[in-house]
């Protein structure tokens, strides 16, 4: 793994501070060279709630992970459905030292769902972010055995993206959930419900 470019896929709707640990924990952990973060501009599944555009979402992880040179982001996604067989046979030619897509535990289980499953698995390794309830023994059968899998070994960020929407709609702290440079963004546009300019905080 060492060296290879972690692709790191998602509505990131906003980034928190758990997809930044788990980029972080896959770089120490596996030496992986760098961190893509590729958000989804519209999901080929289900719309994006509260209908937060692509672009919009690009800025809040450009934002966020600006600071860290282990992470960059990419448009690769931004043009229309997207679907990740594709994004990954994309990366893996621009990036010939090879890739790794990192992964959600809850949302990997439904990889059978996902366009050409087969080919995708084949295509490069995946690093697995765990998730409450979910174990590697979930992964051991098909059509997890043609993939070669790593986990990571952290601790579950426990505040998901819809989470965090509600706390912004109900006008509750964001504190230690996601960076200041991404509330700063969600508040001077007036996302999820906040008043456009509202204190931040």
């Amino acid at each position: 793994m060492k060296g290879r470019v972690g692709v790191f896929g998602g509505t990131f709707n906003p980034i928190h501070l758990g997809h930044l640990q788990v980029a972080e924990e896959a770089v120490c952990q596996l030496g992986l060279s760098q961190v893509v973060f590729v958000p989804t501009g519209t999901p080929p599944h289900k719309p994006v709630a509260g209908g937060v555009s692509g672009e919009l979402r690009y800025e809040m992880v450009r934002r966020a992970v600006e600071p860290d040179p282990r992470c960059a982001v990419s448009t690769v996604e931004l043009d229309g459905p997207a679907y990740t067989v594709d994004t990954l046979a994309v990366m893996n030619e621009k990036y010939p030292l090879g890739i790794a897509y990192i992964v959600g535990a809850d949302v990997f289980l439904t990889v059978d769902q996902w366009k050409e499953p087969d080919r995708l698995l084949r295509s490069c390794p995946f690093v697995i972010a765990p998730r409450e309830g979910i174990t590697e023994e979930d992964f051991a059968g098909m059509p997890f055995a043609q993939a070669e899998l790593y986990f990571l070994r952290m601790r579950e960020f426990k505040v998901s993206s819809r989470e965090i929407r509600e706390r912004y709609r109900k006008g509750e702290s964001v504190v230690g959930y996601v960076p200041p440079v991404v509330d700063e963004f969600v508040r001077q546009k007036g996302l999820y419900g906040v008043v456009q300019g509202g204190r931040v905080g």
